[in-house]
């Protein structure tokens, strides 16, 4: 959510980053409907100041026994009553359709953001980890995995097509992956863990930005609420219309869950195996700091993200994503991509993103810095440490073996017991 008030301030500077996002500008418009909105503010405020003292004056002229003063008088408070409720109304319509229209806007790019219309226009800014070497012919995830308990076929007849029901090995496979990142984030990294609703009202989906404008990528229950999509919508609403103290953040949440997404855009992307489903799990990070703390909090939290898949052996890139490829919410935002053997190819398994303060504008989530009486709004971040399902397959398809097996990573043992998962 974007303030109006510095909007007004520096229109152009509004435009020049909506620009960089290729969007049309939009400042002079804005500021327009939001001076017609206070005029007729004043209006009202004039209105009832006018009002106010005329039915004194009444009472005044009665006394003095003016009864042409005291009619005059009356007549032009009945006037005023009249005509202030029209005014209400149109002030109350434009401030609706300003607040629309500021919420529909996405968040602006932070200087250091490459400008570009696609993923094309990312910038690379490392790569981490050697790739795997093999003496056979390698496999994707798909071929491989029905033997160690991914079950496609039996997914698609309970649910349809993009979901998958994961057996045995797999499926331990994926729990163990689960209890591996909450462990490294809550004992090493200082997240505080959490199990949050999987369901969510109106207002805390329009808070982390999902609503208005992403309504048909989600799924939405009988009742009116939402399937969360990720656990950063329940987690970052944690501080909704709060006032915090600045004594109390950094606030650091995780949470494992399930998420749902409905891939409205994603119709013949990745219809094979595991990598884009209608369900599946992810650790999800949230930091809510300062806006002083914000930058170097971004980078804490990407590196939380990495150590993940340091730990276990996988290479793996970080970009960061040009205007034109990056959230609605986000200001800035770091992908971190594993590389696949089987495809060849590094496919994005976290995202991290710093949304400044445009959450919490939506959110009302604010704190009182030490020894001040205002409020400010606080910064949120998020990202993912990491996509369940996406870490699995890499884990099949850099870990496979001639005969089929999949070697354990060291760290995954303890949580498997095993070190090889071999074929059913």
């Amino acid at each position: 959510m974007h303030d109006i008030r510095l909007i007004r301030d520096d229109p152009a500077a509004f435009d020049a980053a909506l620009a960089r996002r290729g969007m049309a500008p939009a400042a002079s418009e804005l500021v327009a409907l939001d001076e017609r909105r206070r005029a007729l503010l004043t209006e009202v405020q004039i209105a009832q100041a006018r009002r106010n003292e005329a039915s004194k004056a009444i009472g005044a002229a009665k006394v003095q026994k003016d009864e042409a003063g005291a009619a005059a008088l009356m007549a032009e408070v009945a006037t005023l009553k009249e005509r202030m409720p029209a005014v209400e109304a149109e002030a109350a319509e434009l401030g609706a359709d300003l607040a629309a229209r500021l919420a529909a806007i996405p968040n602006l790019p932070l200087a250091d953001v490459p400008e570009g219309a696609d993923e094309d226009a990312n910038a690379l800014v490392h790569e981490r980890g050697s790739r795997p070497t093999f003496a056979f012919a390698v496999k994707e995830h798909d071929a491989i995995g029905p033997a160690l308990g991914l079950d496609f076929e039996t997914g698609v007849a309970i649910a349809g097509a993009r979901f998958a029901l994961l057996r045995g090995p797999a499926a331990r496979l994926n729990r163990a992956l689960g209890q591996f990142m909450l462990d490294r984030l809550t004992q090493e990294h200082g997240y505080e863990l959490m199990a949050p609703p999987l369901l969510v009202r109106d207002e805390a989906a329009f808070g982390t930005g999902q609503l208005p404008k992403f309504a048909e990528d989600l799924f939405q229950t009988t009742d009116g609420r939402w399937l969360i999509p990720t656990a950063e919508v329940s987690l970052t609403n944690v501080v909704r219309e709060q006032i915090l103290s600045e004594a109390e953040l950094p606030l650091r949440f995780t949470a494992l869950t399930p998420c749902f997404r409905s891939e409205a855009g994603a119709a013949g992307r990745d219809t094979r195996g595991l990598i884009r489903q209608h369900q599946f799990d992810k650790v999800e990070m949230v930091s809510i700091v300062t806006p002083e703390a914000s930058e170097a909090e971004h980078e804490r939290m990407t590196e939380c993200a990495e150590a993940m898949l340091d730990a276990l052996g996988l290479a793996y890139r970080r970009m960061k994503l040009c205007t034109g490829d990056m959230g609605f919410t986000a200001a800035r935002t770091y992908d971190l991509e594993v590389w696949l053997p089987g495809q060849d190819r590094y496919r994005e398994i976290s995202s991290c993103s710093t949304c400044t303060d445009f959450q919490a504008r939506r959110m009302n989530a604010r704190y009182r810095p030490e020894g001040e009486k205002a409020t400010r709004f606080v910064h949120t971040l998020n990202g993912s440490a990491l996509a369940v399902g996406r870490t699995l397959v890499a884990i099949i398809e850099n870990y496979q073996q001639a005969d089929g097996s999949v070697a354990v990573p060291e760290v995954l043992r303890p949580y498997l017991g095993v070190d090889r998962l071999t074929p059913r």
